[in-house]
């Protein structure tokens, strides 16, 4: 019996990785030159936008970035003022983190350079595949969280 072979045009793991890595790097030029801001930093910005302070553990969870990168974006946010830290009530050793004035004012200029670049991306795609895109997307997330 013949192995199969890994036909990487084919293989969804990889075209996912690409994609996403084509997407990441043409954001990452357009934040890096206008705002600043490195892909992980922008990340946590986005979560913590949301208006909710959260802690680096909870912010490493809803990026699912790993809590080295999280910390240093962390860092690096509060080094230029853009997010406070506050000690966490019931845990001394941790804080929560938000957005303060400054970064909330960052975060309110990139929304709209967000948004037109996410309009550009779907100007290639059908509202139906979006939609089919979106529900494909929490399907392997789903999966991929679940595998053993």
């Amino acid at each position: 019996m013949t192995a199969k072979k890994l036909n990487l045009d084919n293989f969804l793991p990889y075209r996912l990785s690409i994609a996403s890595n084509a997407l990441s790097s043409r954001i990452a030029a357009e934040y890096q030159n206008r705002f600043g801001l490195k892909i992980p930093e922008w990340r946590l910005m986005a979560v913590l936008g949301e208006g909710k302070p959260l802690t680096q553990r909870e912010l490493v969870a809803a990026t699912r970035m790993d809590k080295v990168t999280v910390n240093r974006a962390a860092k690096a946010l509060a080094d230029r003022q853009l997010i406070a830290r506050q000690a966490h009530e019931a845990d001394g050793r941790s804080h929560h983190l938000e957005l303060t004035g400054t970064g909330r004012s960052l975060y309110d200029a990139i929304v709209p350079a967000a948004l037109a670049s996410e309009a550009q991306l779907e100007a290639t795609i059908s509202a139906k595949e979006r939609t089919a895109l979106l529900a494909i997307l929490a399907k392997l997330t789903a999966a991929a969280e679940d595998y053993a």
